[in-house]
């Protein structure tokens, strides 16, 4: 193992501080961790030495440095890496005194601990249990050139496992989509595949990305343990997590792109040629019919739910009020996706428990014309899931809104609780007796249709009771009963009572 194999490996995140081209070439015999301020005695020819600054203080001048590392090239370190975490960063000192001793130096991030570095040069420099051979040096390089010249996941797993005779393997989502696949490897079920890793069959290894989100994080599945050994899979684990890295930049442009359209169509009457312009920005077709989803709190659920639904064929972004939003483009004139979102929401929604998922959809938009009036309606249908339903994972479409209960739903709950208020007035006094009995009746009153026998009857009360009672209620409100317009005003107000 050499030191640019060191550096090249994006999942330790280290920084070069100071190395000429020519050492990136030295061999690594092993790894050593001190914080002895004179290390001589600890570090064997060719070893990574790993320290964490502990014997260094800011008003120990640069002599201290210049022992440290004067010691290390003695003993023949091959290379040092400096922890940031005790100092904040390395000082300018050890920086000078590798220097001027040729000691190659990087820094170490405060996040990374030496345990992960000391388990990635053993992984490079040895085998496995029993003997096996890590991942071959060729295949190694032929690795970073395939993922410097930008391959995909799918050509990464072919050339990673060819040592072995590419058996399956497969690179896997959260959610269980694949994501890719050896060439030879048997379809898995998208169903099933989320559970496949967990029925005992096969081996897991996960793909570990520093901040990566419960929606983002990907895992290597072999349905064969036997297949390879597991010091191989983790440096390929290793290898696919440097590529997820390297889509950051695409991942956050497309992100950009489909913002900017949400921006637009929520920026009132928007250009017909600046809507198309922003429309293929984001590789959607100029023309209709689209689909229109959105969702809270998490964009990346958004995300895998329409990789699934539309693979290629859908621009996922943020509105202006950092609502996740997507525009699909519509396969068929009359399919709908909100059929089959809900049955694929429980699964996206599964990737994160601990927080409830929602997604609201819209009604088909024919055309770019058409765009503005179906995310309103998404947005609402989410508003509405969220107020019914704020502990579950749901799907809400704006066409389940067909009587006042359900559309009354997408209204912000401060909003329908000053409506209550403002309506019903002292009707809602929690310590009164009367006004309990007087929110009963008029409940009553109104479910029946305005049918005073029907009331009466329900209620075990004679019928002019029900009379003075409803009287009550007019003179509190204001309101007249025997004006629809009256009766709507409370029935409206009763369903805006926040629980």
């Amino acid at each position: 193992m050499h030191i640019a194999h060191l550096l090249r490996d994006e999942s330790l995140g280290l920084r070069p501080l100071w190395c000429e081209v020519a050492m990136l070439g030295r061999e690594i015999s092993g790894v050593t961790a001190t914080d002895l301020a004179d290390p001589a005695r600890s570090v064997r020819p060719g070893e990574l030495v790993l320290s964490g600054l502990l014997w260094w203080t800011p008003d120990d001048g640069p002599a201290k440095a210049e022992r440290f590392v004067s010691a290390l090239r003695t003993a023949g370190a091959a290379a040092l890496l400096a922890g940031e975490k005790t100092h904040g960063g390395v000082p300018d000192d050890l920086v000078h005194a590798c220097r001027r001793y040729a000691v190659p130096v990087a820094a170490v991030p405060a996040h990374v601990m030496f345990r992960t570095i000391t388990d990635s040069v053993r992984l490079r420099r040895r085998g496995g249990p029993g003997g096996l051979p890590a991942l071959p040096e060729p295949d190694r390089e032929r690795l970073d050139r395939l993922l410097a010249e930008g391959a995909d996941p799918a050509a990464l797993l072919d050339a990673a496992f060819a040592h072995l005779g590419r058996p399956a393997a497969y690179l896997l989502t959260a959610s269980g989509r694949t994501l890719a696949a050896t060439t030879d490897a048997v379809r898995l079920p998208m169903d099933g595949a989320m559970d496949l890793p967990m029925d005992g069959t096969g081996v897991t290894v996960p793909v570990d990305v520093a901040g990566a989100g419960p929606y983002e994080r990907l895992r290597l599945y072999l349905p064969e343990p036997a297949d390879a050994p597991p010091r191989v899979l983790r440096e390929i684990a290793a290898v696919l997590a440097t590529w997820q890295r390297s889509g950051a930049g695409h991942r956050a442009a497309t992100y950009e792109a489909a913002s900017a359209l949400g921006a637009l169509l929520t920026g009132g009457a928007a250009d017909p040629f600046a809507l198309r312009a922003a429309l293929l920005a984001c590789g959607l077709p100029p023309q209709g019919p689209y689909e229109v989803i959105t969702a809270a709190p998490d964009r990346w659920a958004l995300a895998e739910a329409v990789a699934r639904l539309r693979p290629g064929g859908a621009a996922v972004g943020a509105l202006p009020d950092g609502t996740a939003f997507a525009v699909l483009a519509a396969e068929s004139p009359t399919e709908s996706p909100t059929e089959s979102l809900a049955a694929i929401w429980p699964r996206i929604a599964a990737c994160d428990p601990s927080r409830p998922q929602h997604a609201g959809t819209g009604p088909r938009a024919d055309g770019p014309e058409d765009l503005n009036g179906a995310l309103s309606q998404a947005r609402y249908a989410l508003a509405s899931g969220r107020n019914a339903a704020p502990d579950t994972s749901f799907v809400t479409d704006a066409a389940s809104f067909t009587g006042l209960a359900a559309l009354l739903t997408g209204v912000p709950e401060e909003v329908r609780a000053a409506y209550s208020h403002t309506v019903l007035g002292p009707l809602l006094a929690a310590d009164n007796a009367s006004s309990a009995v007087l929110l009963q009746t008029l409940e009553t009153f109104l479910a029946r249709d305005g049918s005073w026998a029907r009331a009466a009857e329900e209620l075990h009360l004679h019928v002019n009771t029900v009379h003075y009672r409803i009287g009550r209620v007019e003179q509190i409100t204001g309101r007249d009963l025997s004006r629809l317009d009256d009766r709507l005003d409370l029935r409206a107000a009763l369903l805006c009572r926040v629980r």
